[in-house]
């Protein structure tokens, strides 16, 4: 049943726009500090936080804490179905916005 579990989780992450944008921007950029997707994305710190610990809990990020800030990344090695996701999701002809770095505001 556990299988099941995490093979659900891993879809229904997925199932959602923002975070597939997400995922890609990432994959492209990153790490990046939450300041940075909030800036980046326009959205509001609480919201970007959910966002972002579906697709950890789905398997798909990692973060790390540095002082008060949480940098995200792209787990490493991803097994093969999520890997399969995340190049499916790389070709996607997706609207991403600018990175929008905060100068000095948070220093990996």
């Amino acid at each position: 049943m556990e299988a099941m579990e995490d093979f659900l989780r891993t879809v229904g992450a997925l199932y959602d726009e923002t975070r597939v944008k997400l995922l890609k921007f990432i994959d492209m950029h990153g790490p990046l500090c939450v300041c940075d997707l909030e800036a980046s994305f326009g959205m509001l710190q609480s919201r970007l936080s959910r966002h972002l610990k579906i697709l950890k809990d789905a398997g798909f990020l990692h973060s790390q804490r540095k002082g008060r800030w949480s940098y995200y990344a792209v787990r490493r090695p991803l097994d093969r179905f999520r890997s399969e996701a995340l190049e499916e999701i790389r070709v996607l002809p997706l609207e991403l916005p600018k990175l929008e770095k905060l100068s000095g505001e948070c220093k990996l």
